[in-house]
């Protein structure tokens, strides 16, 4: 059973479910729907709370903004079945909750595996989305060291669960550039990563390093697309995140002091990027 963040919010930011047919997932949702709707997806061991610092300013802009935790993630429950958690599969959910918003098309911000779970949202059925904000993600599986330790991370999984994934995290050197994680953070990073059902970890892993490269699918859609991410991105490097721009005809937004996760590492101006963007866009594409 998923962990509860009894944490508080900000005002006018609820805590609370969208039922779609394969079980409810947790939300944070704000705001009415004047210019829109926006649904924001976290990657790989993220949240919606990764979206937090954003939430209510995009709703005080005029916005819906509904941050889900995707199947199998910190309160939303999920199968035990890795099968069950392909970009396919939890597209296929996100499109369930644009239906059961009945608010699209929508706006869709996705973060890192969340950006390949939003891409195969919108080749499933673009009609259902207005826009695209591929944040910190990449053309295709992951590489390189975050994903090297992938193998590690199962073995240590199956043999002694989530509790012990969480411990060997923390044997990890900390990067000696990025800030200290307060105690309060901690602590919720633990109860989110117990959270998780096993086999939804399992499987967002494999699909996470195993994502074929669907740029030129994407661009074909025609949907409108930004690419964010952080000047010192060590997950899809900025090089990787840029080329991907270029391949998808699209603009380009590098957040000055941010890693791989802007929206919290740098909120405000990750805000003023998607602020930009969305209202940018023609009034009969922008809510």
């Amino acid at each position: 059973m998923s962990a509860v963040d009894n944490s508080p919010l900000p005002e006018g930011v609820r805590r609370t479910a969208v039922d779609i047919p394969g079980g409810p997932l947790a939300i944070l949702d704000a705001g009415a729907a004047e210019r829109g709707t926006v649904v924001m997806v976290p990657g790989f061991t993220g949240s919606k709370e990764d979206f937090r610092l954003l939430v209510k300013p995009l709703a005080d802009a005029g916005f819906h903004v509904v941050a889900v935790d995707q199947r199998g993630q910190h309160e939303s429950d999920g199968p035990d079945d890795e099968a069950a958690y392909t970009t396919e599969v939890l597209g296929a959910d996100l499109i369930q909750v644009v239906k059961a918003l009945g608010e699209g098309p929508v706006h869709l911000v996705g973060h890192s595996f969340g950006g390949l779970v939003g891409r195969a949202a919108v080749l499933q059925e673009p009609s259902a989305f207005r826009s695209f904000v591929l944040m910190g993600s990449g053309p295709a599986g992951l590489t390189g060291a975050r994903a090297d330790v992938m193998p590690f991370m199962r073995a240590i999984l199956l043999d002694g669960g989530l509790e012990a994934v969480w411990e060997a995290a923390l044997q990890l050197p900390p990067h000696p550039d990025k800030p200290a994680v307060t105690a309060e953070v901690q602590d919720f990073l633990r109860a989110r990563m117990l959270g998780n059902t096993p086999a939804g970890l399992l499987g967002t892993a494999a699909a996470l390093t195993s994502e074929p490269d669907r740029v030129e699918e994407l661009r074909a859609t025609g949907i409108r697309c930004l690419v964010v991410y952080g000047e010192r991105d060590d997950a899809w490097s900025p090089a990787q995140q840029s080329q991907m721009a270029e391949r998808l005809g699209c603009e380009t937004t590098v957040i000055a002091g941010a890693w791989h996760s802007p929206a919290a590492e740098q909120p405000e101006a990750t805000l003023a990027a998607l602020l930009a963007f969305l209202t940018r866009l023609p009034a009969s594409d922008a809510g």
